[in-house]
């Protein structure tokens, strides 16, 4: 059941366009819960390149029934191979109707000592969250995203080459946009913002200024 008076945030983007980081921020200032989506799909990813003999439909419901939010920051689910196993699971119908009713649950029904939700991913947008109070798509230049993915792996000792990290986000790009269910698109209420020239805060700064004239602190 849905509880009244949430403040919902959508957030749709492609890789590494900081939209994580602006979740986050948004999360903690209006006390929020945070669901990073990718990170689900990053985490079944690696369930299906670690176990690809159990891997089905029930095995999955069975993992991912005591989900918890720690369960998504596991660093290990950072890595190029686990982004490109994710972008093919995200693929998936069936998969993707189990992962909906996780993040509707944390949508509309967060624990009581949150304000509401934030979640951000591909389809949050457009099937997720069409109702949600803001929805925003956030994006940047191909470079900078690509840029800043490899700055992230090279912070955590991982060895790859810009190359390899521009040619990774230009495949995942193809197949998010490409892909039959929940494809990334931006809708027509949701607020464009561009990162390419902006640092995190003055992004933050953007989105909170559009947020306060609805919410009153």
């Amino acid at each position: 059941m849905k509880r009244k008076n949430l403040i919902t945030v959508a957030i749709d983007s492609p890789a590494a366009a900081g939209a994580g980081t602006q979740a986050k921020l948004i999360a903690k200032y209006y006390n929020l819960l945070h669901l990073d989506t990718g990170r689900i799909y990053r985490l079944i990813g690696k369930m299906s390149l670690d176990y690809p003999k159990k891997f089905n439909i029930k095995y999955l419901k069975k993992k991912l029934r005591n989900l918890k939010i720690n369960d998504l920051k596991n660093k290990n689910l950072l890595s190029d191979k686990v982004a490109t196993g994710a972008s093919v699971i995200a693929k998936n119908k069936k998969i993707r109707d189990l992962v909906k009713k996780i993040q509707q649950k944390y949508a509309y029904s967060p624990p009581m000592k949150y304000s509401g939700s934030v979640l951000d991913g591909r389809d949050i947008t457009s099937v997720q969250m069409k109702d949600a109070m803001f929805k925003f798509f956030i994006t940047a230049d191909l470079n900078v995203r690509a840029k800043r993915r490899f700055k992230e792996y090279k912070a955590l000792k991982k060895k790859i080459s810009f190359e390899e990290v521009l040619k990774s986000i230009k495949n995942r790009d193809k197949s998010d946009k490409n892909r039959k269910y929940g494809p990334l698109k931006k809708t027509k209420d949701s607020i464009l913002i561009n990162t390419t020239k902006l640092s995190k805060k003055r992004c933050f700064k953007k989105i909170k200024a559009i947020m306060d004239r609805k919410i009153k602190i």
